[in-house]
């Protein structure tokens, strides 16, 4: 099971209430069944799985093709479960837009009732929603995050981000015990039918950018400034001037004496003309007096965004010749392959075992007879076996 990214089109409307209402029903009883049978960790491990997820939005009735998916699936469940939270040791918080912004208040209140530590699962919450809108910047903008998590702490989120000029929206899934470092590639696995450039900070080529950038913002605020409007004088220059893949330009180092001659990508991933040096004054007086310990303590700091990070990635290539990654993590993906063995062959087995699960779920659910005939004619529907 990996967690990562799926993409949806972006579809307008929402589920009515006739089949929400099944939706909150089929969701929950489904839950149980699985905590019943493989407890609560179970449900988080197998909601971060975009694939699994997907299904499970298709086998309670909604429309697979949408990104609407997201957003009524975690509706749905967290109407569902909100009884029967302590019987089955999930919570939910968060939720679409202006409700996404209440999750930490929400953690506070479900924790102070359980007794449980609610720092670890805030900053949790925190740190995914900005790594996936600050340090991955691959142009879709959060404007949905759920944090699923038990009394002892486990975790899972899943988020969503619209490209508007695209018209997509991509969906991000975490699992806590899957995240070793939340700025180092804390994704396992990304899936999407379309990739661009980004600037990609959580990267593993991306370490001496984090490394650099961390130092950048340690040296006296006057010194960061005076070096960014020289780096950006020089981008600014080159951009202008240059053509083709490639500058050729030999830059100076502003750091020391020393001069290094590198070639520096034309790309516009790092747009030089929306870095605005003396804008970023206040948050760079903020993280020079608390002085950062690393990158991720760094991208906790209030006021560290996306164009903070940008002019960090940008100084610490034009300075120390240190280039991020520009690559799209996500890659085109199947979710149980292909009958004619592309991109790979279906595994019957596991094909067969996701099946039986929600079959079992369904049948010791205590909704209606009629329910439980449609959800098991439209598993019989969405997954045909050879």
């Amino acid at each position: 099971m990996r967690t990562g990214i799926v993409e949806t089109p972006l579809h307008g409307g929402k589920a009515p209430p006739w089949l929400f209402n099944r939706m909150v029903a089929l969701s929950r009883e489904i839950v149980r069944a699985i905590v019943e049978e493989y407890g609560s960790g179970e449900v988080l491990r197998r909601l971060s799985n975009p694939y699994w997820f997907q299904a499970f939005g298709c086998v309670i009735g909604f429309d697979w093709h949408s990104s609407g998916v997201t957003t009524t699936t975690l509706g749905a469940l967290k109407d569902g479960l909100k009884k029967i939270n302590r019987e089955l040791d999930i919570y939910i918080a968060g939720g679409k837009g202006g409700v996404s912004r209440k999750t930490p208040d929400q953690i506070r209140q479900q924790c102070e009732l359980i007794g449980a530590d609610p720092a670890p699962l805030i900053y949790a919450s925190k740190m995914s929603a900005k790594v996936d809108s600050a340090v991955l910047q691959d142009g879709y903008q959060i404007y949905a995050h759920s944090i699923l998590y038990t009394s002892n702490g486990e975790w899972a989120v899943v988020q969503q981000g619209m490209n508007e000029s695209l018209r997509y929206a991509r969906r991000y899934h975490w699992l806590g015990t899957k995240v070793e470092s939340y700025v180092v590639e804390p994704h396992a696995g990304i899936i999407a039918d379309r990739t661009g450039g980004v600037l990609d900070l959580t990267a593993v080529k991306s370490e001496e950018v984090r490394s650099h950038s961390v130092k950048i913002v340690n040296q006296p605020t006057k010194q960061v400034l005076s070096d960014l409007r020289e780096v950006v004088r020089i981008s600014r220059g080159l951009d202008k001037s240059t053509q083709g893949d490639l500058f050729d330009t030999a830059i100076p180092t502003i750091a020391g004496d020393a001069y290094q001659t590198f070639r520096m990508p034309s790309r516009h991933w790092v747009s030089f003309r929306d870095i605005r040096p003396d804008r970023l004054r206040s948050v760079l007086l903020s993280t020079y007096e608390r002085r950062p310990a690393d990158f991720e303590n760094l991208v906790g700091f209030e006021g560290v965004g996306a164009k903070t990070l940008r002019a960090l990635a940008l100084m610490s290539e034009v300075i120390y010749g240190a280039s991020p990654s520009f690559e799209d993590p996500a890659r085109f993906s199947y979710a149980v392959g292909g009958k004619d063995g592309t991109p790979y062959p279906v595994d019957k087995k596991v094909y067969d075992e996701s099946i039986q699960l929600l079959k079992r779920a369904i049948d010791k659910s205590r909704i209606g007879h009629s329910d439980k005939i449609e959800s098991i004619k439209r598993l019989s529907e969405y997954f045909t076996l050879s």
